[in-house]
């Protein structure tokens, strides 16, 4: 791979008519792009799986992670999802409580629990991947699949730099 040019700031920017200010631009900067479509698929999501399904988007996503790694722990679930752990508690509390999942403690601290999907969870999970598959599918019409793994592969790399951003955060690193 060659080295990455820098990316000049002009290409995420817009001039604003009323002044002499720069902003991001609501349709060239990625970064806003992506927030966009992020909270409108949640709202939409959220919303559609509330009225057919009982649950919220976080309880799906949590129905996911728990198909994809029964006796995942909170931690776990937290950093593989990018959610706070909080809402990865609170989510598991409600699945538990409706029935969907259940927790075993691990370890003689009562606070470490894998968890797990119950039989009405998986089926559940079922019934709503049916319909998630069918949305994704809405919403990636017109894209051949080869750009499917294409615009994967952006996401993903994408996530990669996010994470290397965030560990510089931590370390209190500037990048400027």
């Amino acid at each position: 791979m060659t080295d990455n040019p820098v990316l000049p700031d002009d290409l995420f920017l817009v001039n604003v008519e009323e002044s002499e200010a720069q902003t991001l631009s609501f349709s060239r900067s990625t970064t806003v792009l992506l927030t966009f479509a992020a909270n409108r698929f949640t709202r939409s999501a959220a919303r559609l799986y509330q009225d057919e399904f009982g649950i919220g988007a976080m309880d799906w996503r949590m129905l996911v992670m728990l198909t994809r790694e029964p006796g995942c722990n909170v931690a776990k679930a937290s950093k593989t999802m990018g959610i706070d752990k909080a809402a990865v508690s609170r989510s598991l509390a409600r699945l538990e409580k409706s029935g969907l999942a259940c927790a075993e403690s691990t370890a003689s601290d009562e606070r470490r629990k894998a968890w797990s999907l119950t039989g009405h969870g998986r089926d559940l999970h079922d019934r709503i991947l049916d319909v998630a598959l069918d949305r994704q599918r809405q919403m990636l019409q017109g894209f051949t699949p080869d750009e499917v793994e294409q615009f994967n592969g952006f996401l993903s790399r994408f996530l990669t730099n996010l994470d290397a951003v965030q560990d510089e955060d931590a370390s209190g690193q500037n990048r400027r």
